[in-house]
């Protein structure tokens, strides 16, 4: 069984892939696509893995 913790990190990465995705179609910028990759593929879901283990105790 896969845990929690690695749902919700894998949700945000395939996310973060897709709008990764999008705005490299929309602008060619490599640094708005980098902070979209670690942004939401990184960042987001640490914070929720954090929120959810600081609410659980």
């Amino acid at each position: 069984m896969v845990s929690k913790d690695t749902q919700i990190v894998a949700v945000f990465v395939v996310l973060a892939v897709a709008l990764w995705y999008g705005s490299m179609a929309v602008t060619e910028d490599t640094i708005i696509g980098l902070a979209i990759l670690i942004g939401v593929g990184i960042i987001i879901p640490t914070i929720i893995n954090e929120w959810r283990t600081s609410v659980n105790n």
